[in-house]
């Protein structure tokens, strides 16, 4: 990627307008890019130097453990202790944050194939092969075609590319909008999470891309086929695909642009779940506060755990997973962990 499919004002910092004060500070203001009826993005070398800014101005390199955590549980004196690789650790508060931890959304015609691999997962983009098949037809798939370089590829896409400039339509940025469109349903339903599928732009590709793909197809270095994959096989050393319309495709490698699993149907979710007796509702999703994020329990009770991105998609909306999303999802637990903090009892070891 070279750009943010999100605005200027979607970062890491606290200030809406820090990224580009960044930007005209170290006259980068080239590195915001226009779009069509759409605020500037920036480049991605923009985004992660403002990123290391901020990393850098609030101290937080000093503030980051890097371990797994395998065991959350509450502590009678109150808080939690996080059992983890390189030891524990013990907090008042806790904030679950963890995407949708290396779980990708492999069809099942893909298990056990050689040559085919997850694009984040298995992958070498590095590898110099003749043809390559990507199946998939979102922004990851679009991105890498454009990446490839003079290899020939072939798109495989169940539907017509879809054209979004975002992931969801702005109103779904306003809170308020997000109380009124959303949160009139119960809390963890079904019908919420119908509501955030109908609202998300899933698998949909960004209009910048637009005259790369066209520009490919126009030299035949990309064709796009639509059609499902029935199966596939190895032949000597290509990879063979047997689509529904009975088309059969054989390339150097096959690339899966396929999308995560739900988070809130991550093992380590379950684990903690069930460890603390949390609530949860339609297909294992959080049953979480609509005004502070925090994961209720099974009792009624309401415990400093507080959950982010792609978790807390049932509460956020469709932005969840995004850099919007955790923006707003911030807008609501940092004050309500302040609240927590401020009446704490005392945590001794």
């Amino acid at each position: 990627m070279e750009a943010l499919r999100s605005t200027f004002v979607q970062h890491v910092g606290t200030e809406p307008f820090g990224l580009e004060s960044f930007a005209e500070a170290h006259d980068r203001e080239d590195e915001l890019h226009a779009t069509v009826d759409y605020p500037d993005r920036p480049s991605l070398e923009l985004f992660l130097d403002h990123t290391d800014h901020v990393i850098d101005a609030k101290g937080l390199d000093a503030l980051h453990i890097e371990t797994t955590v395998d065991r959350i549980r509450k502590r009678d004196q109150g808080g939690f202790r996080l059992t983890t690789a390189e030891g524990r650790i013990d907090a008042h508060t806790c904030v679950l944050a963890i995407g949708h931890g290396d779980r990708y959304r492999i069809p099942d015609w893909a298990g056990g194939v050689d040559g085919v691999d997850h694009v984040w997962n298995g992958f070498d983009p590095d590898r110099q092969v003749d043809e390559t098949i990507i199946v998939g037809g979102g922004i990851t798939a679009a991105q890498l075609a454009d990446s490839l370089g003079d290899q020939r590829v072939t798109m495989v896409t169940r539907h017509p590319l879809r054209w979004e400039v975002s992931e969801a339509d702005p109103p779904w940025l306003n809170w308020n909008h997000i109380e009124r469109e959303l949160h009139c349903h119960p809390p963890a339903s079904n019908a919420r999470l119908e509501t955030i599928r109908e609202a998300r732009y899933a698998a949909t590709i960004p209009p910048d891309l637009y005259d790369c793909l066209d520009s490919r197809v126009a030299d035949g270095r990309l064709r796009i086929l639509q059609g499902e994959v029935d199966s596939a096989t190895n032949t000597d050393d290509h990879v063979r695909l047997n689509l529904d319309d009975g088309d059969r495709l054989a390339a150097d490698r096959v690339v899966l642009a396929t999308g995560f699993e739900p988070a809130y149907q991550h093992p380590f979710v379950d684990r903690v779940a069930t460890t603390m007796d949390l609530a949860r509702g339609y297909g294992g999703l959080p049953l979480l506060d609509d005004d502070t994020l925090a994961w209720q329990a099974a009792d009624g009770q309401s415990r400093p755990l507080y959950v982010s991105g792609a978790l807390a998609v049932g509460v956020v909306g469709p932005y969840s997973p995004n850099i919007p999303g955790a923006r707003r999802a911030a807008d609501r637990i940092a004050p309500a962990i302040e609240t927590a903090v401020s009446h704490r009892p005392v945590i001794t070891s």
